[in-house]
């Protein structure tokens, strides 16, 4: 297939032009893991350009003009030309508009907050059609931006007016409503960085990072190691009060009201000024500060009831508020409050300042990526209080030079973690501890946080479950921190997993027609006897160890991928097929042994512009690529266009074959590591260079108690997975001739419709 580069001829600009009905958006197609064009997630778009394939960019009037104006940003899109406006050079000396559109999607992803930089259009075996790939993380997201762009370049070619801003808001609304929360997606980023897979659970921010045993569940700054219990203390801010107060961590004295009039009483018990809150509340809800008048204190009980089960009042602390995140016992980030206020300039109402001076500070928005909240004066009770105890309301015109108190909490965002005095860094993982949380967000106050807190009369306010990371990651003062990095740390602690094999279990991809699933079954056999629990979705059904739940053929992305998502499963054998490599991509995002058994069946892949022979080689390749640098690919190397996958292999290289003087075999051989798995004089044998193992004679190397032959080829495949595996050759021959082909009956009965796979 062919590059789209530019034009090959030289077209005449256009003087004038009918109206332009449509690019035809023929087929859409997401393609969830590994395929032919990425190691990730894409949508793949087939589009018509129609008459449009007769007129590139640099002859349709205005048309450049028009979209570098709406899209400005897209001087930033190096394309091809490797360097800033390499894209807008392409469009001056004339691209077409498939390749446009691409872009164009791009750009929009871009400006609606999900980043996108990778994108392709190949041009296909029809004249004016093109298969447009674009980096895609959520489904839903890749269409409305598709469809926004999809409208925007036809706009733009038939010179009609077009709302840019409200396309990308369109976009950055169904971002907002499909992708992760800021706090999981630190996290996720956090694990791919460390090449930890993950798998999305819902449509929430429930996350699986690794596969099948080895992973771990976190759902925004909870793990699957975040107890319900301890969840139930932190909820609870009495008991909380309680424990902590036990083990000698400082806090503040108070108690549970259940009246206006009991808390006005309790305040005077305890001593003004006083805290109303309520007992379970969170992210500082109804919480009112420094209360000393009667009036006061009971209109804050209306404001804390809302939020909680029960209302508490306690001694207010002076100093400012401070969040301490607590990871693994550990402190890994730090930040600090400050005190919102205007300044009166003797005309504007409240209202008029609190919006020109503080809504207007881009750190301020209502979506979670805004590390400070709109302040919206008709909804929120606690400012309207703080007004009605400065004797004002929204429309009051302060003075000139009056300073107006907001806010007096709520507004951690200044980073602190570096000011930590090691005795506070102390106290808060003391107090993590004893409420049980891996995870918690240690609620403080002190007047200056370098300083010891019994030397300034400071204490633990709150100890709270499943923190926001947002002031973490995006302070309104002063650096990021890493608190994803350190949450992957604590789930997978670099000590307990060498670089590379954080949340994976074995995954051995096959891949081809010949024999593959007979191979799979071997191979998971194999993998079993060795002390794995295996699953294997094939042709033949899904296997969990010797079971075998579902007889329908699952060698497909939807069965291998719940197989990952078991908490049973040690070790995964999947069969893959070209058809699978093109309309799905692969299910796992790498694998520990990727096998090639031929390149057959091009004559069936019509439908995805594969009609040529040297076409399988991007396909199959596929599997070859996503091998870890740690394990193998096992390639036939009877077949050329097999054995010349080698290269492409990130780790090692296991060939096999009947004929041992095979021109591959032998270059491969020369290699002193060189393996392959081979038949000399009617013996299989294992080679390492020049060294060899004998595994058995193929009269001996039959399956089960019936010794079925198999078929050579399919044997060498499946023994060199196994070699490939490490798994010892005497456990090898030992498994041929225990592995049984007879298909065993579904295990249990089923009702009609309802399928075992939903209980992977």
């Amino acid at each position: 297939m062919a590059t789209l580069s530019g034009p090959s001829g030289v077209s005449e600009p256009l003087r004038s032009m009918a109206k332009i009905d449509d690019i035809q958006l023929l087929r859409i197609n997401y393609l969830r893991g590994p395929n032919i064009w990425t190691y990730r997630p894409v949508l793949e778009v087939w589009l018509d350009l129609g008459v449009l394939e007769d007129h590139p960019s640099n002859t349709l009037p205005g048309f450049n003009e028009r979209l570098t104006a709406w899209l400005p940003a897209l001087v930033e899109h190096h394309c091809g030309v490797g360097e800033r406006g390499g894209f807008l050079q392409r469009l001056q000396e004339g691209t077409w508009c498939g390749h446009v559109l691409e872009h164009i999607v791009i750009e929009l992803l871009n400006l609606a907050g999900m980043p996108t930089g990778f994108g392709q259009t190949r041009s296909t075996s029809v004249r004016g059609v093109y298969r447009m790939v674009f980096r895609a993380r959520d489904e839903s997201v890749a269409r409305v931006a598709l469809a926004q762009g999809h409208a925007l370049i036809m706009a733009a070619i038939n010179d009609e007016p077009f709302d840019v801003q409200a396309a990308v808001a369109r976009v950055r609304t169904e971002v907002d409503d499909q992708y992760l929360g800021p706090s999981t997606a630190c996290i996720v980023t956090a694990a791919t960085d460390r090449g930890i897979p993950h798998i999305r659970l819902n449509d929430g921010n429930l996350v699986q990072l690794g596969y099948g045993a080895a992973q771990r569940r976190i759902w925004t700054a909870e793990t699957e190691f975040t107890s319900a219990i301890a969840e139930g203390i932190a909820s609870d801010k009495d008991l909380t009060k309680s424990l902590l107060k036990a083990c000698g961590v400082p806090i503040p004295e108070g108690q549970v009201v259940n009246s206006p009039e009991e808390a006005w009483e309790a305040a005077q018990d305890i001593g003004l000024p006083v805290v109303v809150k309520p007992s379970d509340g969170n992210h500082g809800r109804g919480v009112t500060l420094d209360l000393r008048k009667k009036e006061d204190i009971e209109a804050a009980y209306h404001v804390a009831y809302p939020e909680g089960s029960d209302v508490m009042v306690e001694r207010f602390i002076p100093g400012d508020e401070h969040r301490i995140l607590v990871v693994g016992g550990k402190v890994v980030a730090a930040a600090r409050g400050e005190v919102v206020s205007i300044t009166g300039n003797g005309r504007s109402t409240v209202k008029e300042l609190i919006d020109s001076q503080l809504n207007s500070d881009p750190r301020r928005g209502y979506e979670e990526e805004y590390p400070l909240e709109i302040i919206d004066l008709a909804t929120d009770t606690k400012v309207q209080l703080e007004l009605k105890r400065q004797d004002l309301q929204a429309d009051s015109v302060p003075a000139a030079g009056r300073q107006v108190v907001i806010q007096r909490n709520g507004n951690v965002a200044v980073d602190c973690t570096d000011d930590v005095h090691p005795e506070v860094a102390y106290i808060a993982q003391l107090a993590a501890k004893v409420v049980g949380l891996d995870i918690a967000g240690i609620d403080m106050v002190a007047q200056d946080i370098s300083k010891p807190l019994h030397t300034q009369g400071g204490a633990i306010v709150e100890v709270n479950a499943g923190p926001g990371l947002l002031m973490h990651l995006k302070p309104a003062v002063g650096a990021p921190r890493p608190v994803g990095q350190a949450i992957a740390e604590h789930l997978f602690p670099s000590e307990d997993h060498p670089e590379g094999t954080a949340g994976r279990i074995p995954v051995v991809g096959v891949a081809g027609t010949r024999e593959t699933s007979t191979i799979a079954r071997v191979v998971a056999w194999l993998l079993h006897l060795g002390g794995h629990h295996t699953g294997l979705a094939c042709r033949d059904g899904l296997f969990l160890d010797r079971r075998r739940v579902e007889s329908s053929d699952s060698a497909h992305w939807e069965a291998a991928h719940r197989l990952l998502m078991n908490q049973m499963v040690q070790a995964a054998v999947i069969e893959n097929d070209a058809r699978t490599i093109l309309r799905d991509g692969l299910a796992y995002d790498r694998c520990t042994v990727g096998v090639v058994t031929d390149m057959d069946g091009v004559e069936s892949l019509a439908e995805f512009d594969v009609h040529e022979q040297d076409q399988m080689t991007k396909v199959l390749r596929t599997q070859v690529d996503v091998v870890l640098d740690n394990g193998a690919a096992v390639l036939n190397a009877a077949i050329a266009q097999v054995a010349a996958l080698a290269p492409l292999c990130d780790g090692d290289v296991v060939l096999y074959a009947q004929d041992p003087t095979l021109p591959a075999i032998v270059e491969h051989r020369a290699n002193a590591n060189g393996r392959a798995v081979l038949v000399k004089k009617g013996y299989v044998v294992l080679a390492t260079g020049a060294a060899e193992h004998v595994l058995g004679t193929l009269d001996e190397l039959t399956f089960g108690r019936n010794a079925v032959v198999p078929d050579t080829d399919a044997l060498l495949a499946a023994i060199g997975a196994a070699w490939a595996l490490n798994i010892a050759p005497d456990l090898i021959g030992a498994g041929i001739k225990t592995f049984e082909p007879e298909l065993q009956a579904p295990v249990g009965i089923r009702p009609a419709g309802v399928s075992t796979l939903n209980t992977l």
